[in-house]
Parts: C-alpha cells; structure tokens; sequence
C-alpha cells in the first residue's frame, strides 16, 4: 500500500490546522464586532476602521515582505537538507525586520496627530495611532517566525499564535470595558487598540518559546551576505508593493466618508454607513475566506518547491485544484449570502443596512477568494511584479468607482465597483497563468 507523497500530506494537514484557527478566530471575530458595534456604534466602528490601513502599512513596511521571502528561502534551504541556513534566513529576517519596526514605531507615535488630521481626516484617530505605534515590534517578530513555519509547511505553531492573540486581543478589551462600567464611564476608543498591542505582545510570546527548539544546529552553508542579499532581493519589492497597495488602500478608505458627504450624508452619517459596510458587513463576507487564505498561504512555499524541483505537473495539477475549490466555495458562500444576508444583518448587528450590504456583496466571493490564492501562485512562480500590477488595476478601479460614482448614486456604487474589481483581478491571473504554465484552465 503506497503512502501519500509528503508534499500532499503536509499541505492537506497545514491547511487544514489553519483553516481550524482560522475558524475559530472569526468566530472570536464576531462576537468582537458584534461587541462593538454595541459599545461604540456605528460611528465609532467607523473611526476604528479608518486607522486599520495605517497597521496595514506598518505592516507592510515591516513584515509583510520578509515574511514572504522567509517562507521563501527557508521551503528552498528545507529542500536542499541545509537546516541550518533556513534558520539563519529567520535570524537575518528577524534583525531587518526588527530595525524597520522599531522604527516606524517612533515615527507613527511621534507623528500620531499629523496623520489623524492630514491623513485620515479626523483628529480622534490620534489617540488611537499613539497606542496601535506600540503593535509594530512584537507584530514583526511573530511574522517572521511564523513564515519560517510557513516555509516548512508546519502550521501548529502560526495557527497557535493565531488564536492567541485573538484571545488576548478580545479578552483584554472585554475586561476594560467591565472596568468601565463598574467605574460608570464610557469605554475609551483607545481601548481597542490597546487590544491590539495586548494580542501581538501574547502571540510574540508563545512564537518566541516556540522558536527556541528550532532545529538548524551546525555551520550553514550559505554565507550571510548571500542570506542577506537573497533576502532583500526578494523583500524589497514585495514591500514596495505592498506599501503602494496600501498607501492606495488607505486612499480609497479615506475617499469613502468624503465621498459620501458630497452625497449628501452629514459626517456622523457618513462614519456610520462606511462602519457598517467595513466593520460589519465585510467582516461576515470576509469569514470563509478563512480557508481561501488558508490555502494561499501554503501555496507559496509548495510552488516554489516544486519549481525548483522541475515539477510542472504538480504545479499545474495544484492551480487546477485551487481554481476548483475557490469557485465551489464562492458559489456556495454565495447563494447562502444571498438567501440569509438580511437575517445576518439584523441578527447579528440588530442593522438592517448591514444586511443589505451583505446581500449585495454576496456576488463577490468567487472572485474575492479566487484572486486571492492565484496572486499566492504567482508569487511562489517568482513573479511578484505581476501581482502588484493586478493588485493595484483593482484598487485602481474600486478608487474610480469612489470619487466619481459614489457622490451620484452613493455606497451601492462602491460595492458594484469591489464587484468589477475582483471580477477583473482573478480573470486577468486565470489568463496569465494559463499562459505562463500551459494550464487548461477552460477546459
């Protein structure tokens, strides 16, 4: 009797330990929101969700990239028997990464007000970046080590860390708002992100004990100015990427609220449907793509893999896989959106508004989870600059859709313009993978 091949095995267990927590974490998720939606309203949400895109660029201009790059060269090192010189990638990651943090860390902290105010345009985000500068380090630290695990397609550990500080993040917030009620006095805005800084600080513990029984004894093979080059040769791009995307994301997140009060909505008003649409609805759209994000993030190393090992077979057979499942679980999230949007909305938010949202958003799936995990293909094919091109044509439409759509016919037209997006992101990567491998995708 043959055994299954260890590529398969490992990345059916990996996928499935992440998409448990996963699971597990939007569901922690729900209740987080639905929380919150409760205690600060509508128009707090939404100012919540306003500096979500600075922690997105911090992140990007920290981690994201070496992360990438780690889980990279340490699947490479792995297959090469060389232990050693994947744990010497993570060391020499950890360090570039560490520096960029601590550093953006002070100037987002120092600088907290002026991006409020000049960048988001709403002064009450100051407090809020103050405390979320403190996030960057112990933020950094977990990615790094998490892509090492990444790399060798052991998800035990990023799925523990991944639980973690969802836990730390909503219980900490769920005991300082009982601290509040029991003095009487509204729970603080800057409570949630203290929440923040609580759960990266927990999930930096538990990856930092883990990390100190990685294997990897002896002399590497690789020299560390090779590690070091390899490194930024891959990271630099990906981060200035990422940094683009979503220096253009925040744009886009900013332009909503405006936008909508050139409508015709007051400020109030205008906070309080763009934290309906991203702190509610999305949120719900959002949760099974748990399993898309899954996949996506075990794609990368095992399609480097097999490039490197000549494998085109697997790597087509791989990409028609995914395809297959990332239509089949839109379709299906999909209809089910489409039929209990509404009652989602009301039950889960007590807002109708949401509820439409969520219907109407419910046509997106395929393509959202389906762009998705072709863009992790890509990258594991070593064509990064593809991805941003891809990434930044659909940030590019849903911005268009904003400035010139959304002050006539108001926020329906942005959730037609995230439609057109996705539709356009995952059909150009169908048609260039189908180029670039020789897959029989319309097969």
């Amino acid at each position: 009797m043959s055994k299954k091949p260890f590529y398969k095995s490992s990345f059916i267990t990996g996928t499935l330990l992440l998409t448990i927590a996963g699971v597990l974490t939007r569901i922690i998720g729900f209740f987080y929101r639905v929380f919150l939606s409760r205690i600060i309203g509508a128009e707090g949400l939404g100012i919540y969700q306003l500096v979500s895109p600075v922690m997105a660029v911090g992140f990007a201009v920290t981690a994201a990239g070496i992360q990438t790059a780690i889980s990279k060269f340490v699947s490479m090192e792995i297959g090469r028997k060389n232990p050693a010189g994947a744990k010497r990638y993570l060391l020499i990651g950890l360090v570039i990464s560490l520096s960029l943090s601590a550093l953006t860390g002070v100037l987002v902290w120092k600088y907290a007000d002026f991006i409020a105010a000049s960048w988001l345009g709403d002064a009450r985000c100051g407090p809020l970046l103050a405390v979320l500068s403190l996030s960057f380090v112990p933020s950094c630290v977990h990615a790094c080590i998490n892509g090492y695990y990444y790399g060798l397609r052991k998800t035990a550990i990023p799925s523990v860390c991944q639980l973690v500080e969802q836990v730390a993040r909503v219980g900490s917030v769920f005991l300082m708002y009982q601290i509040s009620v029991n003095e009487q006095r509204p729970l603080a805005l800057s409570v949630t992100m203290w929440g923040i800084v609580i759960g990266e600080v927990a999930s930096t513990l538990v990856s930092v004990s883990a990390a100190r029984f990685l294997p990897g004894k002896g002399v590497p093979s690789i020299r560390i100015s090779v590690c070091t080059r390899n490194l930024l040769a891959m990271a630099v791009p990906l981060t200035a990427n990422r940094v683009v995307l979503n220096l253009f994301a925040t744009f886009e997140n900013v332009m909503i609220p405006n936008r909508l009060r050139a409508f015709g909505y007051t400020s109030s008003e205008a906070l309080a449907v763009y934290g309906i649409l991203t702190g509610m609805s999305m949120s719900v759209i959002m949760f099974p793509s748990v399993i898309a994000n899954s996949v996506s993030v075990l794609l990368l190393p095992t399609i480097s893999e097999a490039q490197a090992a000549g494998n085109g077979p697997l790597i087509r057979r791989t990409i028609r896989k995914t395809i297959e499942t990332c239509l089949a679980l839109g379709l299906f999230c999909t209809t089910g959106f489409l039929l209990a949007g509404d009652f989602l909305g009301n039950a889960l938010f007590g807002n109708a508004l949401s509820g439409t949202f969520i219907v109407t958003l419910g046509w997106i799936c395929p393509f959202l989870y389906l762009s998705a995990t072709l863009n992790s293909v890509l990258q594991g094919l070593g064509y990064p600059g593809i991805t941003f091109c891809l990434n930044l044509v659909g940030c590019g439409v849903r911005i268009l859709f904003v400035l010139l759509a959304v002050p006539m016919w108001g926020i329906k037209s942005y959730l037609v313009g995230m439609l057109v997006s996705q539709v356009v992101m995952a059909g150009c990567a169908m048609v260039i993978l189908k180029k670039k491998t020789s897959l029989q995708i319309f097969l």
